[in-house]
């Protein structure tokens, strides 16, 4: 199983990391345009393996997209990340002509590759994927659902003085601090819905820090955050390399599930060895229908700023 990551910064570096950490991929190739940038992750990266057990390769490249070839899953996660203040949105102009290249680049090497796409604005770059490549849908997924709901999880944990593992929750929609639709009705704790052990407005207050656990973090540490995006990924790219079955909420291009067209957005699937393998359609409440309208109408917006 041989798997690239695009983009060394901290994210892709992240990414790599816990990819390899898991052992299920005999390779990843780490790509990054700055020159010996990745070979030096790579380098850092392979010198842990004997600390941290793990026999995964880590090779690095500058812009060298032949040692990409036959890759089974691919990471986009290049381009320029959050500053303090501004939105996902405003990366567009220059992420959108990074991702389409790099698209391109790793098809051409690799034909039957997985596309996993993490640059921001993340459901428009996904969607410029789609718009692009001509990939099935399967191939192309979108992962800002899975940390979205990681972030939740963490909030409700936190809300209910609970262990993290105790706790499950969704977040479905747009990737954007205004557009991510945190499932407060259908998340328990072991079982047992968060509403019996939470006041409503407590709920409201965990669904209002899910929403802007980006836009935190971006202000505490002045960039985008890496650790849960890089694990996020790892959790995405390891289902799919070990075919293993599991939902997760990704953003995925729509053909009439839930009642929308023409864009990629945020809603549970399963993935397995063939990428996407179905789209999970669950039964919203009509408050949740409107906001999942909403968060799309906004996503709509941001994909009509794309030059295709």
């Amino acid at each position: 199983m041989k798997v690239t990551v695009v983009g060394a910064g901290a994210v892709g570096a992240s990414c790599a990391e816990y990819i390899a950490i898991k052992n299920f991929a005999s390779e990843v190739v780490v790509l990054d345009i700055k020159e010996g940038y990745a070979e030096g992750k790579a380098m850092d990266l392979m010198q842990t393996a004997s600390l941290n057990g793990f026999d995964t390769k880590i090779v690095g490249s500058t812009n060298d997209y032949s040692k990409t070839a036959d890759s089974d899953i691919a990471v986009i996660t290049s381009g320029i990340p959050r500053k303090p203040g501004m939105t996902r949105e405003e990366l567009i102009g220059i992420n959108a002509g990074i991702v389409k290249t790099v698209s391109e680049n790793l098809i051409k090497h690799s034909p039957n590759v997985i596309l996993v796409v993490v640059s921001n604005p993340m459901d428009t770059m996904t969607y410029l994927v789609h718009k692009t490549t001509g990939l099935p849908r399967n191939r192309i997924i979108g992962m800002g659902g899975a940390l979205d709901s990681a972030r939740f999880k963490y909030r409700l944990a936190e809300a209910l003085e609970a262990p993290i593992s105790d706790v499950d929750g969704m977040v479905i929609g747009g990737h954007s601090d205004t557009g991510m639709v945190p499932l407060t009705a259908h998340a328990t704790r072991n079982s047992v819905k968060v509403s019996e052990f939470l006041s409503e407005e407590r709920l409201e207050q965990v669904a209002a820090d899910t929403k802007v656990g980006g836009a935190t973090l971006t202000k505490l540490l002045g960039t985008s955050a890496w650790y849960a995006p890089g694990a996020a990924v790892s959790g995405l790219v390891q289902a799919i390399a070990c075919d293993q079955k599991k939902m997760f909420p990704c953003s995925t291009l729509l053909e009439g599930e839930y009642g929308l067209n023409d864009l990629c957005i945020g809603v549970p699937v399963i993935l397995g060895k063939n990428g996407i393998e179905k789209i999970v359609e669950i039964k919203l409440s009509d408050a949740e229908k409107a906001k999942m309208q909403e968060s799309a109408a906004g996503v709509s917006k941001t994909n009509g700023l794309l030059e295709l």
